[in-house]
């Protein structure tokens, strides 16, 4: 996996302080639809923490009003399945935290800017990639 930079915004870190990672390109993730979990002051919703989805959490998020796991092609979003990387929002996500059915994290493979909305032990706590 690669960092990758939006045009003219310098490169974005990560939670641990390096470079941000890609979080999924199957499916193409992202606020900015560019695999990795980048944002900007547009993105309202703070799409910004990578996680490994499970089933548990999609049932979540879909009872919460938000369902994840069904196709909608007239927007060209595939439905994700469990085991998939999705660039999260760091909102719903915390809503998760907090019901117990927060997914896994990649740390390095999200944005600091989440750090605005959860704190980074939360994050660690669910953390696939720290050792």
């Amino acid at each position: 996996m690669k960092s990758r930079d939006l045009p003219g915004s310098g490169s974005q870190l990560n939670v641990l302080g390096g470079p941000l990672l890609t979080c999924s390109d199957k499916p193409l993730t992202g606020f900015f639809r560019d695999g990795c979990c980048n944002t900007s002051e547009d993105d309202f919703g703070s799409h910004t923490i990578c996680v490994v989805l499970t089933e548990e959490f999609l049932a979540f998020s879909k009872a919460a009003g938000n369902d994840l796991s069904t196709p909608r092609p007239e927007y060209g979003f595939p439905g994700l399945e469990p085991g998939q990387r999705w660039c999260l929002c760091a909102a719903r996500w915390l809503q998760a935290y907090v019901a117990g059915k927060a997914p896994k994290v990649s740390l390095n493979s999200t944005n600091q800017a989440a750090l605005e909305i959860v704190s980074l032990a939360q994050l660690k706590q669910h953390a696939v990639d720290l050792h």
